[in-house]
């Protein structure tokens, strides 16, 4: 919003669910010292408490649910999302994933609300996503620009530095209207590069991540995440 694919977003949020999951229920709950979505920040700089539920199919199918704290400058405390998909793969190497996300902020003076629809393409440790705005709510943008009008493309690169350690690169390029009235610019890149560790406690991670907007400075971001199954 002022703001704040699927595997994109997840990747940036804590929230990552495999296409080769097993069925059923699952829940996660981390910190992050700086909540960036799509490479700015949601918390203008400041630490966010997140968690999640998830369930997924042997099918292949998905839904869940994720929460973060926010501070957008006004009353809007917490960002709800809502999510639905489909997770596969083409053999042993190449994986998809098609869905739909609804980001909803329940005590936002206005109705700032987004729908989105995502697909990504995964190839060992390489992914390339995709997702643009289906609706919005009308405080989103004000006319002439086109509250509906923004789209997202990603790629990343994930390459494992040992059993326990990850390293991963990450692009971004946010267009669109929307972009334009939340930043004075109709575009923007971001990218960032990311070590993670999985160790019996949880996840860690280090971030370091930037934006190519005016006056955007460059982030250095901690987290912490823990999954469980349900």
């Amino acid at each position: 919003m002022k703001k704040s694919l699927y595997r994109g977003l997840l990747l940036g949020t804590g929230m990552i669910l495999s296409g080769n999951a097993l069925a059923g229920v699952s829940g996660n709950i981390g910190v992050t010292s700086n909540y960036l979505w799509r490479g700015t920040s949601q918390t203008q700089d400041a630490v966010a408490v997140q968690g999640g539920l998830d369930y997924s199919h042997d099918s292949g199918l998905y839904v869940g649910s994720w929460v973060s704290s926010v501070d957008f400058g006004d009353d809007t405390s917490y960002e709800l999302d809502l999510y639905g998909g489909y997770a596969g793969s083409l053999g042993e190497d190449i994986g998809y994933d098609l869905g739909y996300l609804y980001y909803a902020y329940p005590d936002a003076n206005g109705n700032i609300d987004l729908h989105e629809l995502y697909g990504s393409l995964s190839w060992k440790w390489f992914e390339i996503g995709y997702s643009h705005l289906i609706d919005a709510g009308d405080d989103v943008a004000a006319e002439p620009l086109d509250k509906k009008d923004l789209s997202y493309l990603h790629a990343t690169v994930t390459v494992p530095l040992s059993d326990s350690l990850s390293l991963a690169a990450h692009y971004g390029y946010s267009s669109g209207d929307v972009v334009e009235s939340w930043f004075g610019e109709d575009n923007y890149a971001d990218y960032s590069l990311t070590l993670s560790a999985e160790t019996q406690m949880g996840t860690v991670s280090f971030k370091l991540a930037d934006t190519d907007l005016a006056g955007d400075d460059a982030k250095v971001v901690l987290g912490y995440s823990y999954s469980f199954d349900l």
